[in-house]
């Protein structure tokens, strides 16, 4: 197990470099004495994806072994299973992927240099595409990239209009793409490549060893500082980051993976069904409103709707905290700024009652 294996855990490789070391994963989780740090890296892994859309470790000064974070994957795999929640997996593997792209962008437009300290730390285009059978699929081109067509039409089967094939360069049997084009075409494949075989069946004792970290994720996600019993829709009262990102998506705009997913989860978080999100963002075009309503039920937990979207730090990070107010400054979380709101504003219409 190496550097690279502990960025990208997902890859083949780290699969083959935990086989190879004959750890007996069971026994990992099992263990004696204090958990094990593969065992805890696993929960927080989990944790962040659901409350804050990333699994990189939080800064707070604990620095992680490599083995620890390789093996804390197929750990939050088999916890993300046993919350047996579609919420968990959708937003599970979207916060992988999201890290991952994070990643893997900087790794492509700053290569590996050769040196000891960062040989072999890296990940190169050529590796992602060999991994993911993708190699002969993707052509570099004098003007960008050329992308098969049938990979095309599976990796960007959920993105916007612009991303239809009746609207895209055709040449010589591939999809003209631009290298950002290009990442997020890639960027799903990590996403849905981590999603295919979740959840996973567990074995009854693994299930059993995991019952307290279990209990401690669910703890994390039903304590939180929000009620999830918001039923009121009032857009004027929304914190400013996710009016933004609702007055983008009612200019037809194709959101980034990350922003779709922070305003979706926000608005699922707060009671809304797949018509209704559509009906509040003009949604208009077939495609795009097919899209969206796929990924709304998956999203939705008919139970209760319990994983919010990520926190005001993480949405600071990505870039869609925009336009802060003085509430802001008093909140970490968009669910408790629009509770918030709502307390201060009394009796508010309902929109769909307008």
């Amino acid at each position: 197990m190496n550097s690279l294996h502990a960025r990208y855990p997902f890859l083949a490789s780290a699969r083959e470099a935990v086989r190879d070391a004959n750890l007996d994963l069971a026994a990992v989780i099992a263990g004696e004495g204090d958990r094990h740090p593969a065992v805890e890296r696993g929960v927080e892994r989990v944790r962040r994806a659901l409350l804050d859309g990333t699994v990189r470790a939080p800064d707070d000064g604990r620095r992680w072994s490599t083995s620890a974070e390789v093996l804390s994957y197929p750990i939050a795999r088999m916890l993300v299973s046993l919350l047996d929640a579609p919420g968990a997996v959708e937003k599970y593997a979207n916060a992988e992927a999201t890290t991952a792209y994070e990643r893997f962008t900087a790794d492509f437009e700053t290569p590996d240099d050769g040196l000891k300290s960062t040989r072999g730390t890296s990940l190169t285009l050529e590796t992602f595409l060999a991994d993911f059978d993708l190699d002969d699929d993707v052509v570099t081109r004098r003007d960008g990239f050329g992308v098969a067509v049938s990979t095309y039409i599976s990796l960007a089967r959920e993105f916007g209009d612009e991303w239809r094939l009746v609207t895209r360069q055709l040449d010589d049997g591939v999809v003209v793409v631009s290298q950002a084009e290009l990442h997020e075409l890639l960027r799903t494949a990590v996403e849905i490549r981590i999603a295919d075989d979740l959840p996973l069946p567990v074995p009854d004792e693994i299930g059993a060893t995991l019952a307290d970290e279990l209990s401690e994720l669910e703890s994390s996600f039903t304590d939180a500082d929000f009620s999830h019993d918001i039923d009121t829709l009032a857009p004027e009262l929304f914190p400013p980051c996710m009016s933004a990102l609702l007055a983008r998506a009612r200019d037809a705009e194709s959101l980034p993976a990350h922003s779709e997913f922070t305003l979706v989860s926000f608005l699922t978080s707060i009671g809304l069904d797949a018509d209704e999100i559509l009906s509040l963002c003009e949604v208009r075009s077939s495609g795009r409103a097919d899209r969206l309503r796929a990924r709304i039920e998956r999203l939705r937990d008919e139970r209760t709707t319990q994983f919010a979207p990520p926190s005001c730090a993480t949405l600071q990070a990505y870039g869609d905290c925009v336009n802060k107010d003085e509430r802001c400054e008093t909140v970490t979380h968009p669910l408790v700024y629009y509770e918030d709101a709502l307390d201060e504003n009394g009796t508010v219409t309902d929109w769909r009652d307008r």
